[in-house]
């Protein structure tokens, strides 16, 4: 979950597409983005690894770390979820 400061949903969604389009290009993840509609400042951000091997690479890759230490000039971040199982899918 994402929650963007006042006055930066805009600058939040850009550094956010930035952010997906790097780490798709580097084969770690698949990421999506979705905003509460009852509440436009509220997203729920989704992120795919491509393997765990992946995602360790991306959390010592100095490029991923300043996406990271952007996030909180624009928003907060009320909770994470870091693995969750699907129960099922159709």
């Amino acid at each position: 979950m994402l929650q963007a400061l006042p006055g930066k949903e805009g600058d939040l969604v850009d550094v956010l597409r930035e952010f997906y389009g790097m780490m798709k290009a580097k084969g770690y993840s698949r990421d999506s983005l979705h905003r509460d509609a009852a509440r436009p400042g509220r997203f729920l951000h989704l992120r795919y690894w491509e393997s765990d091997g992946a995602r360790s690479e991306a959390q010592i890759d100095p490029e991923v770390h300043r996406y990271w230490q952007k996030l909180p000039e624009l928003c907060t971040i009320p909770e994470v979820y870091e693995r969750l199982e699907t129960v099922f899918e159709t």
